[in-house]
Parts: C-alpha cells; sequence; structure tokens
C-alpha cells in the first residue's frame, strides 16, 4: 500500500467549509447532525452561517474539524466502496482524534464530546490574552529552540510545533512569546508572526488542562484499530492510546519526523482528509517526492481517487501482508 491518510488540526476551519461537497453528499450534514446531537447545538449552522469569531472560539473548532474531517472519511468510504482503505493514518495536534476515529479506535460521538472538553480546558487553562502563539519562518529547530530558552527569562515560551523544516510554532506566556519572536528575528528568521489563537497549545502551560482531561479519557472506551496510526506523542510507538492524549496537550507535535516516518514506511501518496489543505503545503516542504492530495470538494475527490486507484494499482505491494485485511 502506498498511501496514507493525514487530518488536519486547528487553523483550517473556515466559515461555509465543505458547503460543495454537502450539495455532492448527504453524508456531510448527516455526520454534523450526529456531532449536534452531543454538542447541543446545530453546528452545521454555525459552520455554514456563523462568525469567523464564532467558529474561532477553540470549543467551537476542534469539534467541527473533527466533525468535517470523519465526514470527507465517510464520503471517501462511500465514494470507493471501501476498496481503498489505508493502512496508514496520522494526525495534526487535534487532527489525531480524526485519525483515532476514522481507525475505529474512538467512536464518533465520544470523541466530539472529547475535544469540546478538550477546547474548553485548553481555554481555561490559560486567561485569554495571557497566552500565545507564533510561527517563526527560516530558523533551524536547534536555534529556535536556544532562542526559546534565552526569552522564557520568568515566563514560559517553547517551540511546540515542528511543522515543516524552517516552519516552527512556539507557544507560551504572551510576553515571552512576543521577546522569542524578537529574537528570533535578530537571529535571522525570515519571519515570526503571531497566530490569531490565545492558547498557548502544546506548552507546558496545557499540563494542567491534561489532568482533568485524563479524567475524562478514563470513562472512553478504545477499540482495536484497523489502520496503524503514528501518534503525536511515541509515533509509531504508543502502548496507551489514552496516555498519549494526555500527553499529547503538553508535548510537541513532530509533524516533520512523522511525515518522514511515512516515507520510511513506503508511502508515495498522502492524503489530506479534512477542510481545506494546509497539510499538503507542509508535506512538500518536508519531502518533495511525496504526493500531497486533497478531498474537501468534489472534483478533489475525484481526482484523488483516480490518483490512488493508480497508486495501489502500480505498487509492488499491493496484495501484500502490509495491507489491513
Amino acid at each position: 500500500m502506498t498511501y496514507a491518510f493525514v487530518f488536519p488540526g486547528q487553523g483550517s476551519q473556515a466559515v461555509g467549509m465543505l458547503a460543495e461537497m454537502a450539495e455532492h453528499s448527504s453524508t456531510v450534514q448527516a455526520t454534523f447532525s450526529e456531532a449536534s446531537e452531543v454538542l447541543g447545538y446545530d453546528l452545521w449552522d454555525l459552520v455554514s452561517t456563523g462568525s469567523a469569531e464564532d467558529l474561532g472560539q477553540t470549543a467551537v473548532t476542534q469539534p467541527a474539524i473533527l466533525t468535517a474531517s470523519v465526514a470527507l472519511w465517510r464520503v471517501w468510504c462511500e465514494q470507493t466502496e471501501n476498496a481503498l482503505l489505508p493502512a496508514y493514518m496520522a494526525g495534526h495536534s487535534l487532527g489525531e482524534y480524526s485519525a483515532l476515529v476514522c481507525a475505529g479506535a474512538l467512536d464518533f460521538k465520544d470523541a466530539v464530546a472529547l475535544v469540546e472538553t478538550r477546547g474548553k480546558l485548553m481555554q481555561e487553562a490559560v486567561p485569554e490574552g495571557e497566552g500565545a502563539m507564533s510561527v517563526v519562518i527560516g530558523l533551524d529547530d536547534d536555534t529556535i529552540i536556544s532562542v526559546c530558552a534565552a526569552a522564557a527569562q520568568d515566563g514560559v515560551v517553547e517551540a511546540v510545533n515542528f511543522n515543516a523544516p524552517g516552519q516552527v510554532v512556539i507557544a507560551g506566556d504572551a510576553a515571552a512569546v512576543e521577546r522569542a519572536g524578537v529574537a528570533a528575528k535578530e537571529a535571522g528568521a525570515r519571519r515570526a508572526m503571531p497566530l490569531p489563537v490565545s492558547v498557548p497549545a502544546h506548552s507546558s502551560l496545557m499540563r494542567a488542562a491534561a489532568e482533568q482531561f485524563a479524567l475524562k479519557l478514563e470513562a472512553t472506551d478504545v477499540h482495536p484499530m484497523n489502520a496503524e496510526v503514528f501518534q503525536n506523542v511515541g509515533i509509531d510507538k504508543v502502548e496507551d492510546i489514552r496516555d498519549a492524549l494526555v500527553k499529547q496537550l503538553f508535548s510537541k507535535v513532530p509533524w516533520t519526523q512523522i511525515v518522514q516516518k511515512l516515507a520510511e514506511h513506503g508511502i508515495t501518496h498522502l492524503v489530506e482528509c479534512g477542510p481545506g489543505k494546509v497539510l499538503c503545503g507542509l508535506v512538500r516542504r518536508i519531502d518533495k517526492s511525496l504526493e500531497a492530495l486533497t478531498i474537501h470538494t468534489p472534483d478533489t475527490l475525484l481526482t484523488t481517487v483516480e490518483a490512488v486507484s493508480a497508486s495501489v494499482q502500480e505498487s509492488p505491494s499491493c496484495g501484500s501482508d502490509d495491507e489491513n485485511s
């Protein structure tokens, strides 16, 4: 098998997302209806007609992206009649939950409740305006880590998302993140740009949220998976999914390493299963030999089905013991 599915995290949301796909398949709105039952409000209406500010609230964004990704996965399964199911999956931060649902480890409705709680706890962990995240472009990982250590002073600022070579997100106390941004530019960064979020995700400031989230996870059933998921914590050596998800809240996202690991497993095509194409851009920066594809519109779905079908037919491993039964 030569392809894997990857699932995006926060930042991929947009008002009106999946509108075109919803006209193509009733599965989209049906999936959002399932999520709405859990959330207690009409998620599809909010995604379709709400404001960007409303959709950008962390406790709303997380279930919205999860639901959009799972809806697209279901459309893919219908379109291909379950004949093109990947052996490997991975998700960027929040996207890990989408991957676990699509791999069968988590029930969809359980995951919706989990990520809503996750978002609320993350927001409550650091008061509005006191946390920040910025993306630094043009410095190597070690330099950014050193810059953060020097800029922290009496606060917290850490390199948290290793998205691609030369693109790393930093997070922590707002003042420390600002200092680190200035220092990064002085060290030669092309850009150090604040992100429109106030939650310092994946930084050590999320440890309190993780402790509370662990209680929610304890009551969640985890099932055997029908695909291998490269998780953010442990990547391909995860022994306890619940423990990995708790640690994920305050641990770095090694996305570059995850994509490289997929390539080492013989993957040639990565299919981004979610709204937009953020991960496709990162994949091309990490490994130009990988073909990055999307399925968020009817046209891209058709193109990707054709490309993946051809990939499977050409693969010498097709039909081998590496595939899922």
